[in-house]
């Protein structure tokens, strides 16, 4: 389960890096050109930096949701590099009170229910054998919840099916149906329009590289 949970966390930690190159770091406006800096900070590794300015944007800017949307994926990303229990322990729980702002005023995105089920496999990840039973329902309920309100949104369906990959293969089962998903996954990409040059849009080339270790 381990070693299944590790695959899933690099997974992960990668889809970050692609969403950092794919922002608009010359935008005009304050906000934009704040989220562009911390972008940059992200994308040069400095995961320290790129959180604190997120946060400040999130203080400043309190009626958006991707600041703290952001703090809460540099923290989780970085905690799934990390192995240091105090550390680990330090930035998702960082990570949990950014999205907790966000998930009390629209309990119903779908993005941010993404980023809770991200957290708990960080958790899984770290910790498979105290965390993996407690936590792995409700991963699957976040996600089974997000694509009921998302059914179209590229990440909700792949996240959902790498996960149930994951599970399949520990238990032997099979993972066509979810692989199949993956594929539908990379078709939404080529549709799915983000609402601002900021939202997410991240796991395009994590899902075609998953497809690959499916065939």
């Amino acid at each position: 389960m381990k070693k299944v949970i590790l695959v899933l966390a690099i997974v992960i930690s990668s889809f970050a890096q692609a969403q950092q190159s794919k922002q608009s770091p010359k935008a005009p406006g304050q906000f934009e050109q704040g989220m562009g800096s911390a972008f940059k900070l992200w994308g040069e590794g400095k995961n320290a930096e790129a959180a604190a300015m997120f946060e400040r944007i999130a203080a400043a800017e309190p009626t958006s949701w991707l600041p703290n949307y952001y703090v809460a994926l540099v923290n989780t990303t970085t905690a799934f590099r990390t192995t240091d229990k105090e550390t680990v322990n330090a930035l998702l729980t960082k990570a949990q009170s950014a999205l907790d702002i966000e998930i009390a005023k629209t309990p119903n995105n779908a993005e941010l229910l993404v980023m809770q089920a991200m957290i708990h496999t960080a958790w899984i990840a770290f910790d498979p054998m105290t965390n993996g039973m407690k936590l792995s329902g409700k991963v699957m309920e976040l996600y089974t919840k997000a694509q009921m309100l998302a059914p179209n949104n590229p990440r909700v369906v792949f996240c959902k099916a790498e996960f149930e990959i994951g599970g399949a293969k520990y238990f032997g089962t099979d993972i066509t149906p979810s692989c199949k998903e993956v594929e539908r996954a990379i078709g939404l990409f080529a549709t799915f329009k983000p609402e601002t040059p900021f939202s997410p849009k991240w796991g395009l080339d994590r899902a075609q590289e998953t497809l690959k270790n499916c065939k």
